[in-house]
């Protein structure tokens, strides 16, 4: 279901990262992760979104990189604040529905320490590990039609120590698919 909610949240959050086979556990709080077959499982309770033409606009909260130059951080928070594209949610990526989330992070060294659905609320912590390891958090909540996901990146992401980046995505049904 890539670029709703969780889609488009996890494209983000997800680059460079990736997941478990189905039934490997990540390594949570005393060992207890959660596998993507169980991601999936619990992606099943959400809310399901209508098919349509959605608008995703990113709003950059908060930046904090030890060590960077103010210059720095104001030009990435100029490239990364008020993103926004379109994109078409089809009939098929509704009925995969949240657990395509699980499947897009199937390509490198991720793992979820948490993943709770309740209704139309999220709640998620992925730990990736790669050149620098990464946990991210995510919440929000979801409608039939809309999407607001508050992001949490935490990690030596620019090789000056723990850095913390934090992200609000906004997604929007628009109207029906062109074409």
């Amino acid at each position: 279901m890539r670029g709703y909610a969780i889609g488009a949240a996890a494209a983000l959050l997800l680059a460079g990262c990736g997941g478990n086979e189905a039934g490997e556990k990540g390594a949570g709080a005393g060992g207890d992760g959660v596998s993507n077959a169980e991601v999936a499982e619990r992606a099943k309770a959400a809310i399901r979104p209508q098919a349509g033409q959605y608008r995703t606009t990113m709003q950059l909260v908060d930046i904090e990189i030890p060590g960077a130059p103010q210059s720095a951080i104001d030009m990435m928070r100029k490239m990364m604040d008020g993103q926004s594209h379109e994109y078409c949610l089809t009939p098929s990526d509704v009925e995969q529905g949240f657990e395509e989330m699980a499947k897009q992070s199937q390509d490198g060294d991720c793992s979820y320490e948490k993943f709770d659905v309740s209704g139309s609320k999220i709640d998620a912590l992925m730990r990736c590990k790669g050149e620098t390891s990464m946990t991210m958090a995510m919440t929000g909540s979801v409608t039939e039609t809309s999407a607001e996901m508050d992001m949490t990146m935490k990690g030596d992401m620019t090789g000056m120590g723990d850095s913390t980046i934090q992200m609000r995505a906004k997604h929007t049904r628009i109207g029906d698919c062109a074409g």
